[in-house]
């Protein structure tokens, strides 16, 4: 049986650890509750632990799977995996395969938005619902991600920043989080613990230099995107994100996904589901309402715009 690599707050995360064997590695997800199957996908250098309170409010409503890609939190990688988001990819194509998980919602963000929808738009059937949050799922074209991925994901101090410092783990998920109340000590330790060493941190560099490196992947993925136009979808989208992803980035998913419904949070950064996990839930509960977890698609159209209030927890 797989054990912990590293200790997390057990108040924060409270949830059984499930494993699944992967070539010489392991998965590691989290699969709580019954019902309607949500499938919660992280970016960088996050794991399930940033959806740990969506799952706390929703696993008495539906069935929820949040996997560690190999390399983040506490999954394993398999002997050679290279950490490209093209291989994040096929990983969760294999966990929803060897779960057997049928017309699943997708929830992304950050990195999960390529990861995921390269799934989805290889198995639209599939798909009943999505949850989007401050992601992309094309060749980069704007100035600010170019410079981000040659800054973070370049040579060489982009790779002495992430394997030497732990730079985004350390500094720039704190930086990502509006609700600077929210960042607190056990919340670093959580997702600086996943990269103790500069090799176990080298996942963290792999996915900005992606950004350019993954050019023709994001491509196909981009060509694909009209398959998923009659999917029921909420955006959620927060305003205050730095990372690359401006107002223009949203507005741009509500032209591809056409059955959405939007929420643009002005009090949400890079990181919603750190901030707003509130709201997540909520989208996650409309979205099962329109599809009554069975891939229906009735033909909605909603934008709303919530300026919302700051909460100190």
């Amino acid at each position: 049986m797989m054990q912990r690599p590293f200790e997390v707050d057990a108040s924060e995360y409270p949830f059984q650890d499930h494993w699944l064997p992967y070539r010489d590695g392991a998965i590691h997800y989290i699969d709580e509750g019954e019902g309607p199957v949500v499938v919660l996908l992280h970016g960088n250098p996050t794991w399930s632990y940033l959806y740990r309170n969506v799952i706390k409010e929703l696993s008495g409503q539906c069935r929820l799977i949040a996997p560690d890609y190999p390399g983040f939190g506490m999954s394993k990688a398999p002997t050679g995996y290279g950490y490209t988001p093209q291989e994040h990819s096929e990983a969760v194509t294999a966990l929803v395969k060897q779960l057997d998980l049928q017309h699943v919602v997708l929830v992304v963000q950050d990195w999960g938005g390529p990861v995921g929808l390269h799934y989805a738009v290889h198995h639209p059937d599939n798909v009943c619902g999505i949850v989007l949050m401050n992601t992309w799922a094309w060749p980069a074209k704007i100035l600010p991600m170019k410079l981000f991925s040659i800054a973070m994901g370049g040579w060489p101090l982009g790779y002495w920043l992430q394997t030497r410092r732990n730079f985004f783990a350390h500094t720039i998920v704190p930086g990502g989080i509006h609700h600077k109340e929210k960042v607190t000590a056990a919340l670093r330790k959580a997702y600086t613990d996943p990269f103790p060493t500069p090799a176990l941190r080298k996942p963290t560099w792999v996915f900005p230099r992606s950004i350019r490196k993954a050019g023709p992947w994001l491509a196909e993925i981009e060509s694909r995107l009209p398959l998923l136009a009659e999917i029921p979808a909420q955006i959620l989208w927060g305003l205050k994100d730095s990372a690359g992803f401006p107002v223009e980035e949203m507005q741009r998913w509500q032209g591809i996904l056409r059955m959405h419904e939007t929420e643009a949070l002005s009090d949400a950064s890079h990181y919603v589901q750190e901030d707003r996990p509130d709201r997540v839930a909520a989208s996650i509960r409309r979205v099962l309402e329109r599809t009554n977890g069975a891939g229906q698609r009735p033909n909605t159209f909603k934008y709303t715009e919530t300026k919302s209030r700051r909460i100190s927890i």
